[in-house]
């Protein structure tokens, strides 16, 4: 897993709430084993026409958006099925962090398991985000997983949420099983007082 310390990038509006995870990837596309390829299907159904030409007015297919890493998304995020594919396909596709006013546990918990921050503000935030994205498509956000903070432009800073284990195993780039190997020499030597 890539690690994740500071992130500073312009940000892709996205503003629809309950955006479900079939429609970050549709059900089509979760054939696969493997998370290779899952970022050109990224809201297929949303981006792409029926002939499978990207659509203009598509956030993600607009330049100003372009290798941007930070989604702004409406509320409750990730809402609907388990499908770990979401994440994939966000990160797939680029993208590091996604901010929104509240994210579905199920996506949020498999977000930080696959190296993609799910960062919730206040609603009064996620407005001025909005507008400065709005009205400057280039403007640029830092979100720092080490001081917990979004650094809007202007330098205001505003806190956010984020359990210890999983802001560790970010910051380290471990999964859960990498985290545990690194306590692998203390896990033998307590096996060992056990030996007969």
């Amino acid at each position: 897993m890539t690690r994740f310390t500071t992130l500073t990038s312009r940000v892709i509006p996205l503003l629809i709430d309950n955006i479900d995870t079939d429609q970050i990837i549709p059900a089509r596309f979760l054939k696969v084993t493997d998370k290779q390829g899952l970022g050109d299907n990224l809201f297929a159904d949303w981006r792409y026409d029926d002939r499978g030409s990207p659509k203009t007015d598509f956030p993600l297919n607009q330049a100003e958006h372009r290798n941007s890493a930070i989604l702004l998304a409406g509320d409750n995020f990730g809402c609907g099925s388990s499908r770990e594919h979401a994440p994939w396909a966000l990160a797939g596709y680029g993208i590091r962090a996604v901010i929104s006013t509240s994210f579905a546990d199920i996506f949020r918990n498999n977000a930080l398991k696959n190296g993609l921050l799910p960062v919730a503000v206040d609603k009064e935030i996620h407005r001025t985000l909005a507008d400065i994205v709005r009205t400057n498509p280039d403007a640029e956000v830092t979100v720092d997983l080490v001081s917990q903070t979004v650094s809007l432009p202007g330098g205001r800073q505003v806190p956010f949420p984020i359990d210890s284990f999983s802001r560790t195993c970010l910051i380290e780039g471990v999964d859960e099983l990498g985290y545990l190997m690194r306590f692998m020499n203390d896990i033998t030597t307590y096996e060992k007082g056990f030996a007969p």
